[in-house]
């Protein structure tokens, strides 16, 4: 074990489960098998597929916080009979908020049909009193979609009133909710169930998990087929994806072909896996959620534990885990322009359990009680950037606004976007050579060029470029590992006018060790011997004093390491 700690001032997050009074109780979760994660949240309310005979149905519930008692005067446990939002003839699977409007929630059932609902905060004033009499919500807008059930609904990160659906025909849909129920743009290609699907940060591109193995990213304005496809994860179920953050990366989860539970993070350039990792060997699916705090959460279902990761420098690096002994059966994680900065609160989920739902704060400790700016990069802000029908017809870069967690001041994002468009993959660029290198003494052996891998080469499309913010709150990501590339030189190498005899030519030595300059060529028969015997001897005594060095440094380096064991072995004692 390395007795270097990797700094980060995320180290010490913990998880804190609010209390009782800060929880709901007495729910009646949706039975349904499809694999959602079953509750959404927005700013203001929290959504919660129900289980409701004669149709379907999901609770609008407001928001509690473990930092704040329920408003409206609620208690934890609710009563028996509550309003719901009732209007799918079939069991709700899916429900997704506005990332623009914390009123305003979108669900999706077997039905096939899409809805729209506006909450007023009216509808909750009198919960539980006496002679109270609920009242169910109604829906604002209805599309009809495919006819086959809709298993996920997404809205759009940027783009106002822009709302994707996926289908059991396969195919993904983009809706702009203002104008019409007809779909403006639908990606296709997808053979089998679509199990996830996900905006990058902007909304410039999108990017689908299928049960057939398969991840395809999408130009969500152009619509159409993948632009680019690959392989996921062997296993086939339970395949979910996150966009992270303003990165062009993304971290899906799935299993392996012995059912090992999975985390990769994938390169959009060039959709190739930087990095697979197994996590362990259950049977739950993994639920991934990003933060930009730069960590990942990763929240099994079936079990109660949330592992968190750090990603830096292409790596994903553990940091803690959040353990409990209630399973969730669904999680979710609140928007980040609503979290409690002043207990210091980078992150907080949401865990549905058996028959009720229970916050978790991710708390970063600090000493001072002032708003701490580096542990809190600015948020995505309410506001949107553009309209739908601007997000359509346009082809011009998409940006985001941001709010800044201590002033609460809006701005645009500083992140740099050549283009929001994909297009067809091509070729990628031929490796440029290396630049001649001077060989150098060591110890180690040297690789020869053929056998050193050179860095992925970005593909050659400025429609995907994308770099982490500038800003001071974000730790830098290169996009591949660096490597150093060593060449063997032939450094003895004689030019000679004409073939010599067997006997007369010069013994070739390849010494990787040393840098020995070419000579000269002699004009004149009768100077090249008298030149070439003399230049001979000359690097060859450079040549032994040069091994001679080398030997040397190694009787220092046995040393070296002698003694570091010696110290280990009375340390450990």
């Amino acid at each position: 074990m390395s007795r270097f700690v990797r700094p980060s001032k995320y180290r010490h997050v913990f998880g804190q489960q609010g209390k009782k009074e800060f929880g709901l109780e007495n729910l009646k979760v949706s039975n349904s098998a499809w694999d959602t994660n079953m509750i959404d949240a927005s700013g203001k309310y929290l959504s919660l597929n129900w289980n409701a005979s004669g149709g379907g149905a999901f609770a609008i519930l407001p928001l509690p916080s473990p930092f704040a008692p329920l408003p409206f005067n609620l208690h934890t446990k609710l009563p028996d009979i509550i309003p719901l939002a009732r209007g799918h003839s079939a069991p709700v699977l899916d429900t997704a908020w506005s990332p623009h409007d914390d009123s305003v929630v979108a669900s999706a059932g077997e039905d096939g049909r899409v809805l729209i609902w506006k909450v007023e905060e009216e509808a909750f004033v009198g919960w539980g009193a006496d002679k109270w009499e609920p009242v169910d919500f109604s829906p604002a807008a209805r599309i009809q979609g495919s006819g086959r059930k809709v298993g996920q609904v997404l809205f759009h990160p940027t783009a106002a009133h822009v709302l994707a659906t996926a289908s059991g025909d396969h195919m993904v849909r983009l809706y702009d909710l203002g104008s019409t129920d007809e779909p403006k743009t639908t990606l296709v290609g997808h053979t089998d169930t679509i199990q996830s699907v996900a905006f990058n940060y902007n909304g410039s591109l999108l990017v689908t998990t299928c049960r057939d193995r398969k991840v395809r990213l999408f130009d969500p304005r152009a619509g159409g087929e993948a632009v680019r496809s690959a392989d996921g994860h062997p296993g086939v179920k339970g395949a979910r994806v996150a966009w992270m953050g303003d990165m062009d990366r993304f971290a899906t989860t799935g299993f392996s072909r012995m059912s090992d539970r999975q985390v990769g993070v994938w390169d959009a350039g060039s959709l190739k896996s930087e990095k697979m990792t197994t996590v362990d060997q259950s049977s739950g699916v993994l639920m991934p959620f990003w933060s930009d705090n730069n960590i990942l959460f990763l929240a099994g279902k079936g079990d109660g534990n949330v592992r968190y990761y750090e990603y830096e420098s292409g790596t994903l690096y553990p940091l803690s885990e959040y353990k409990s002994s209630d399973p969730q059966r669904g999680m979710c994680f609140l928007p980040r322009r609503a979290l409690n900065v002043a207990e210091n609160e980078i992150a907080r989920a949401y865990k549905v359990v058996a028959s009720g739902i229970e916050p978790v704060a991710f708390i970063c400790p600090r000493k001072a009680d002032a708003f701490q700016a580096d542990i809190f990069p600015p948020a995505p802000s309410a506001e949107p950037s553009l309209t739908a029908g601007e997000f359509f017809t346009s082809t011009k870069p998409i940006t985001r606004k941001v709010v800044d967690l201590a002033t609460g001041s809006v701005s645009v994002s500083s992140t740099p976007v050549k283009s929001a468009s994909l297009p067809t993959p091509t070729a990628s660029a031929p490796t440029p050579a290396p630049a001649p290198q001077p060989a150098r003494q060591q110890t180690e052996p040297l690789t020869t060029p053929s056998a050193v891998p050179t860095p992925a080469q970005p593909i050659p499309t400025k429609k995907i470029e994308m770099s982490a913010s500038s800003g001071p709150l974000r730790s830098p990501v290169s996009p591949s590992p660096t490597r150093i590339e060593v060449s063997r030189s032939d450094s003895f190498r004689i030019l000679t006018p004409k073939p010599e005899p067997e006997e007369a030519k010069p013994e070739r030595v390849d010494s990787p060790d040393i840098d020995v300059p070419e000579p000269a060529t002699r004009v004149g028969a009768a100077t090249l011997d008298g030149g070439l015997t003399a230049e001979n001897e000359k690097l060859k005594k450079e040549l032994a004093a040069s091994q001679a060095q080398v030997r040397e440094l190694q009787i220092q380096i046995d040393s070296i390491k002698e003694a570091q064991r010696a110290a280990k072995a009375l340390l450990l004692g």
